[in-house]
């Protein structure tokens, strides 16, 4: 095991961003429960309430009795993603972090204390929650296992809580937090950020839905590729005790920074990447799927429990017919990266949370036009490359449908992919606007995702029945 650097001490904001945006764009599978490679946070919203933007130096924020005062239960790169963005929204203090590894409580609560906040600590969340009797809301990046606990909890103290995905590893602990959210009352939003992103709705919303852009929508593509990886190390001055970690429920070391990988703890690469994307496909189709099958294995990692490669194929029965969707996940090669592509009889339309990567759709010749959609600022224009080629030894297949340009999707996120989300949770905790991603939905995305699991496993066809999707 690698020895790695003890923390910087001196919580750079260089550091801090390089660990926030490798983990806001998910490139750590094997992170830890504190990943610790530096401290994590950015820039919080300015004194006049305007979220500056990307790259814009901010003053402390200064507190105000109007602030919501939040706490975070896990400050590992996950964790720190979410204070990052926390951070940049305008009325938010945050007034405790919890983690049971030092290391990451420190880079934490050091990088908050920066910026004009003044956060209690705690290593374990009963104490927390216990001896924080002025909170508003709860946030909840801890590994997947303690998600159901740590939330249930929360909302029985009377927070409203943001549950990073995936809910559970367990879709028994899943539904229980359905449960405990109706019965308490409090608001319980799951972190599949892509349902506030508002590219993501304006695409999917507005041009497929909406507009039926696409026409008939019968197929769906989505992938995330990552190279190879390591399992993670740490700071050996900053181990846990042996006592400590039995104390949470780990092992070692090992197991506590390689949380993703074992079936005590997470649920592998399909439901740690291929949560966010699978939840795409029921928005676009408007419905669960009706089966699935999957391939996959520990093909690469010998060392490991979970299917570090898998590809699964979905069924959906539509109200125009049968629809079909793909999701891989790699781990051994970075390849085409992260994207989503949904195509229909009118054309095609690839998104992803990284604009270079996708954000355009493609029209089919014989589609109806799309002139109006520009004029209403719905999309842009773009026309095909016409290039200038000697044609005299080319011989086209018949076959060949002819190219179509692309027209971007004329909309833009400049913040950090999660704010947006947290947005959605801390205005409806303010002002009542309705969730993105509730309990009940994200519950149906759990039952999709984790199935794939079972279908590996199986080497068969499952079938999904209705009921199944009701928590």
């Amino acid at each position: 095991m690698k020895d790695h650097k003890s923390p910087d001490h001196s919580l750079s904001r260089r550091g801090f961003i390089k660990t926030t945006a490798a983990a806001a764009a998910g490139l750590a599978i094997a992170g830890g429960a504190s990943a610790g490679q530096g401290p994590a946070g950015q820039r919080p919203a300015g004194p006049a309430g305007q979220t500056p933007p990307a790259g814009a130096p901010l003053p402390a924020a200064k507190p105000s009795p109007d602030d919501l005062r939040v706490a975070i239960i896990g400050a590992g790169e996950q964790g720190r993603v979410l204070l990052e963005s926390c951070l940049r929204i305008p009325g938010i203090r945050i007034a405790a972090v919890c983690d049971i590894w030092e290391y990451s409580r420190q880079y934490a609560s050091g990088y908050v204390r920066k910026y004009g906040h003044n956060p209690a600590i705690y290593d374990d969340y009963r104490d927390l929650l216990a001896k924080e009797k002025s909170l508003a809301a709860l946030i909840v990046a801890t590994p997947d296992w303690m998600h159901a606990e740590q939330a249930n909890a929360g909302l029985e103290a009377g927070l409203h809580v943001y549950c990073e995905k995936e809910m559970s590893n367990s879709l028994e602990k899943a539904r229980s937090m359905v449960e405990t959210q109706r019965r308490t009352g409090k608001l319980l939003q799951i972190g599949h950020q892509r349902r506030s992103n508002p590219r993501y709705i304006h695409a999917i919303d507005r041009l497929i839905r909406g507009k039926k852009l696409l026409g008939r929508v019968n197929i769906a593509y989505a992938q995330w590729n990552r190279s190879k990886a390591d399992m993670l190390g740490w700071p050996k001055n900053y181990a846990i005790p042996q006592d400590k970690l039995q104390k949470y429920g780990y092992d070692s070391m090992v197991d506590f920074r390689n949380w993703r990988w074992y079936r005590r703890f997470g649920g592998g690469p399909i439901v740690d990447l291929g949560s966010h994307q699978i939840d795409l496909f029921g928005w676009v189709f408007g419905v669960n799927p009706s089966t699935v099958v999957a391939s996959g294995g520990v093909d690469y990692y010998k060392n490991r429990e979970w299917y570090d490669n898998v590809m699964a194929i979905f069924e959906f029965e539509t109200a125009e017919g049968t629809a079909r969707a793909f999701y891989q996940v790699q781990t051994t090669t970075k390849n085409g990266g992260f994207y989503e592509t949904f195509m229909g009889d009118d054309g095609a339309l690839q998104i992803s949370e990284v604009p270079t990567r996708g954000n355009w759709a493609m029209r089919e010749a014989h589609a109806p036009e799309w002139d109006s959609l520009v004029k209403d600022g719905l999309l842009q224009s773009e026309a095909p490359a016409i290039q200038k080629i000697d044609t005299r030894n080319i011989f086209v297949d018949v076959r060949v449908t002819a190219e179509a340009g692309r027209w971007p999707i004329p909309v833009d996120l400049a913040k950090p992919a999660h704010q947006p989300h947290l947005e959605n949770f801390f205005n409806a905790i303010r002002l009542g606007t309705p969730l993105s991603c509730p309990a009940a939905l994200a519950y149906e995305s759990a039952v999709a995702v984790l199935k794939v699991n079972e279908a590996v496993h199986s080497r068969g066809l499952i079938r999904f029945r209705p009921e199944q999707f009701k928590a």
